[in-house]
């Protein structure tokens, strides 16, 4: 059994991390210099057009509201838990596959880069698989999270043409063209439920982390 104080604290703490690194990443991003985006403002708003971003976002709130009450039976909130953790898996896995050589940081930028790439996404597995909350997943609740990655990927082929900015390689039509953005995509989504699958079905079968009963406590009985 794991002390429900315990694992609201770890909850905490990840939110916390998600937080310092935002901030951490927005300082840095609005003091850029010779970017296509010329105000602090724009640098900063260029920042939540990132999956990353989104993917940090969404698990900071479920799990800062998790480090408040363990107790969340709300369906939007199993959603958006279940959409946090898949899409901050894939960012994970895509970024240290695909992105990481792309780029080389220094600084405060490469601590926001590492809390939001690496550290986040390693917290909110291990947080899942240590203390659920339990019952939150299901296969009914899969279908519904994919609308958050499929939300991103419209706004950024919208935004896209309109500031002649993609964030990732692999959804940029200039480069690879529409067709070949779609396959990706597709290719996303799969893992998407494949994953988001994966994890309802092991919900199931994990320890379950139910809170204890304060000493002195009667048990309760379930009839």
């Amino acid at each position: 059994m794991t002390s429900p104080r315990f694992a609201r604290g770890f909850f905490g703490l990840n939110g916390l991390v998600v937080l310092v690194g935002m901030i951490i990443q927005l300082s840095v991003s609005a003091g850029l210099k010779g970017t296509q985006f010329h105000s602090p403002g724009a640098r900063i708003f260029n920042v939540f057009c990132y999956f990353t971003v989104w993917s940090n976002i969404a698990v900071g709130v479920t799990t800062g509201m998790l480090a408040w009450r363990l107790e969340r039976p709300s369906e939007v909130f199993r959603v958006v838990r279940l959409a946090g953790l898949i899409s901050i898996t894939i960012t994970f896995v895509l970024f240290h596959i695909a992105l990481a050589h792309l780029q080389e940081l220094q600084g405060s930028a490469k601590v926001a880069d590492t809390l939001l790439h690496t550290v986040c996404p390693i917290m909110a597995l291990v947080g899942w698989l240590a203390f659920g909350p339990r019952g939150m997943l299901s296969p009914h609740v899969v279908l519904p999270s994919l609308l958050f990655a499929g939300t991103w990927m419209v706004f950024a082929l919208i935004r896209g043409p309109i500031v002649d900015f993609y964030a990732y390689p692999f959804a940029d039509p200039r480069k690879l063209g529409y067709f070949r953005v779609a396959v990706n995509a597709v290719g996303v989504a799969a893992l998407w439920l494949l994953l988001g699958t994966l994890a309802s079905y092991c919900d199931r079968f994990l320890p379950p982390r139910k809170p204890q009963a304060p000493q002195g406590a009667p048990a309760q009985v379930t009839p």
